[in-house]
């Protein structure tokens, strides 16, 4: 039996020209005509992006293809990370999908140091990081207990973190113009400000856009990935 692949860690290389040209390629003749004719996409703040590409987009988590109408969103190529159980997923398209657009593996219980390993990798090509930060889907509307990876990251690479609001998500189209979803960016937080100020700020604008309750807990401390010293 041959080596498992490790999902977990990507190169520079991983993000190469072609791989970029595919990438918006995709959301150009697949994403965009699917998001306007199913979802009736509408974006708002997309002015808030900054022009370099050294940042976290962080956003709340309703649906499978939150990432791809994150990336249509913003129009850049962005590096979604994933849990590991999406690699191995019987759906042999989501499979195909999360991998060849850049997408890498992590482990939600015992975060890795390889995982650590490729968002340096990442932010020294012009790709940016995606992280949802409740960690799985939600349906709630109810802002709750978060995982804090995405704000470590922020601190350890310098990169500030974009909030994102889905907006208006009740279900997958069937149908041409069945459903009605607006993606809201917001203003950019800085990684400079203390870890708390950064969580209560994500979760202020994430409630401003959803319109969800805000009731986030003490944050889930990913304690391994504290420890770690990527040079």
């Amino acid at each position: 039996m041959g080596k498992e692949k490790n999902y977990n860690r990507r190169t520079e290389k991983d993000y190469n020209w072609f791989r970029t040209s595919y990438y918006m390629l995709f959301l150009f003749l697949v994403v965009w005509p699917v998001t306007k004719l199913m979802y009736n996409l509408k974006v708002e703040g997309r002015k808030n992006i900054p022009k370099n590409p050294h940042v976290i987009y962080a956003a709340n988590h309703v649906s499978y293809i939150d990432p791809p109408l994150i990336a249509i969103a913003a129009f850049k190529t962005i590096a979604y990370m994933a849990k590991q159980e999406l690699f191995h997923d019987k759906d042999r398209l989501l499979r195909f999908l999360v991998h060849t657009l850049g997408g890498f593996a992590v482990n939600r219980d015992k975060p890795e140091i390889a995982t650590f390993k490729t968002v340096k990798s990442i932010f020294n090509t012009s790709w940016s990081l995606g992280i949802f930060p409740q960690g799985k889907i939600v349906k709630d509307p109810v802002l709750t207990q978060i995982h804090k990876g995405f704000v470590l990251f922020a601190k350890k690479f310098k990169a500030d973190i974009i909030p994102v609001g889905i907006c208006g998500f009740d279900g997958y189209a069937k149908h041409l113009f069945e459903k009605h979803i607006t993606v809201k960016i917001g203003k950019p937080i800085s990684y400079t400000l203390d870890e708390d100020e950064i969580v209560k700020e994500w979760g202020r604008q994430i409630c401003e856009f959803t319109g969800y309750e805000n009731k986030i807990e003490e944050p889930l401390n990913e304690q391994a990935a504290v420890e770690l010293n990527i040079s």
